[in-house]
């Protein structure tokens, strides 16, 4: 059986309308291609500028200056040492809080069918259709007093870890992958007299890498590029993100050497996309089928 496709290969084994269809497609992704690459060459090539040429008008495309010792100053002037240790700092405490409970709510939901399961599942998709905007001030006043311990949280990661806790869109990847394990063989392990929990630790997770990793990756990026929280809810210099401590620091600092430290700041979820990207593909598309 031929595939199908949307130009047919009759149409392309005529050299006219081959080449056309080449010349309209590579177009199209030089197109896209300047499209997302534009503002990262703007970004890493404005750093080796000086101040001067950074803001000429019209901009150079090639800078006309080579000066690579604005990243080690904005390495040296803006601290990042120190943001960089605190940013991992809070996304891998993030990562491992949401590995644990979004792991359990999701399994719970997926495998062992609680009482009102539906209903729980639905409200949490619901908080996906309210704005972040909007949750920021009940959040704040949350952490500023928790109930019941009443304590404030600001300035401490665990400002950071709880509120990224309740993440409804991982937990259901998450669970739509559970769901996509086929019932005999937990059934079977079930059989064996293996608990609950033994089945997730040695038969779900295990098989659950893919998806795992997307969470993880989800979970890490997702830390890593937030700047609103961060800045409400840790104030002390010393305890501030990469995004946050750079604009915290930027006044007074040389429009070049920002950048230079935008640049820096890019580069690790930069490699962590281009290294995992085909796990983040497959982890997305793992569990579309059942079997």
């Amino acid at each position: 059986m031929s595939t199908r496709t949307l130009i047919s290969p009759a149409v392309l084994a005529r050299p006219r309308r081959r080449a056309l269809y080449w010349t309209v497609f590579a177009a199209v992704v030089l197109l896209f291609t300047l499209a997302f690459l534009g503002p990262l060459y703007w970004l890493v090539s404005s750093g080796f500028k000086d101040a001067q040429e950074v803001i000429q008008t019209p901009p150079t495309l090639v800078p006309g200056s080579f000066e690579p010792a604005n990243y080690s100053r904005a390495w040296e002037v803006m601290d990042l040492a120190t943001l960089l240790f605190n940013t991992l700092y809070y996304a891998f405490g993030a990562l491992a809080f949401q590995l644990v409970l979004d792991v359990a709510a999701a399994y719970s939901l997926s495998k062992l069918r609680p009482v009102l399961g539906k209903a729980i599942l639905g409200m949490m998709l619901a908080t996906l259709m309210i704005p972040a905007t909007v949750l920021v001030v009940p959040q704040y006043l949350t952490v500023l007093d928790v109930p019941v311990i009443e304590r404030n949280l600001l300035n401490s990661p665990w400002a950071i870890w709880l509120p990224s806790v309740t993440n409804a869109f991982n937990i259901f990847l998450l669970k739509r992958f559970f769901d996509s394990i086929p019932k005999e063989l937990l059934d079977a392990a079930s059989m064996d007299g293996a608990s609950p929990l033994r089945i997730l630790w040695s038969i779900v997770l295990p098989i659950s890498r893919p998806i795992l990793g997307v969470v993880s990756i989800f979970a890490v990026v997702g830390v890593w590029k937030d700047f609103l929280w961060p800045m409400l809810t840790l104030p002390d210099p010393t305890k501030q993100t990469l995004n946050v401590g750079i604009y915290s620091l930027s006044n007074g600092v040389p429009v070049n050497v920002l950048i230079a430290a935008l640049t820096i700041a890019s580069v690790p979820t930069l490699l962590i996309f281009l290294i995992f990207q085909r796990h983040i593909m497959s982890g997305l598309t793992a569990g579309g089928l059942k079997g």
